[in-house]
């Protein structure tokens, strides 16, 4: 079994320079967070507020923290100073809520619009349409302390590939659409442990990888 340091450089070889790998470092220890810094990664995702902002205040203060479960709005505040990038806002009540406590702290912090492309009902997620409504919103333009930079979506759990190329293609290609009238989209997080070489394939410049790197997930109750 490869450890933490030989997974990372393995994933880095096969993934284009120009794609942001974000280490999902969550229910790990800061020993294995340590371990891929020292073997060069920089960024980091959580999915609990409180955790990320824990591991935060006790590791290197040049790693950028990217908040990727779904947000509870009033814990927002606990992370504000200090993430780089929420992937996961599916709600313009949680980007005024983000634009609240950026503006406590005189930061703009970038966000994700979550798009839902997967056919499960447990994901959550913004319809196109409901994203291209915020996006062009007179109220968006009053958040000064937040910037959107771009989409993520989470496929379908599924072994079907076809599924999952269909799912990706289409968030792809509505990210290309927007961006023709939106130029400050960057960023396309698509892509897991379990699908990430699909989604690079499919247009994703940002993939989350938890288990390939650090090995199954440490379940807390």
């Amino acid at each position: 079994m490869f450890g933490i340091k030989e997974n990372l450089a393995t994933i880095l070889s096969s993934i284009p320079k120009e794609v942001t790998l974000v280490a999902v470092s969550k229910t790990k220890p800061n020993a294995d967070i340590l371990e891929a810094y020292h073997a060069g990664q920089r960024v980091f995702g959580e999915n609990k507020i409180q955790e990320m902002a824990a591991k935060h205040d006790e590791l290197p203060k040049d790693i950028q923290w990217h908040m990727i479960g779904h947000l509870q709005k009033n814990k927002v505040k606990y992370m504000a100073h200090f993430v780089d990038l929420i992937h996961g806002v599916d709600s313009f009540s949680t980007l005024k809520e983000i634009n609240k406590q950026a503006k406590k702290h005189n930061r703009v912090i970038n966000c994700l619009l979550q798009a839902k492309i997967a056919k499960e009902d447990t994901k959550f997620g913004l319809s196109f349409s409901d994203i291209e409504t915020i996006i062009t919103s007179e109220g968006l333009k009053e958040l000064e302390n937040i910037q959107i930079v771009g989409l993520m979506g989470m496929a379908t759990f599924t072994e079907d590939q076809e599924q999952l190329a269909e799912e990706f293609s289409s968030l792809k290609n509505f990210f290309e659409l927007l961006k023709t009238q939106h130029s400050q989209l960057k960023t396309l997080s698509m892509g897991m442990s379990g699908d990430y070489q699909l989604a690079i394939k499919k247009g994703s410049n940002m993939v989350r990888v938890g288990s390939a790197i650090f090995g199954a997930r440490n379940y807390i109750a």
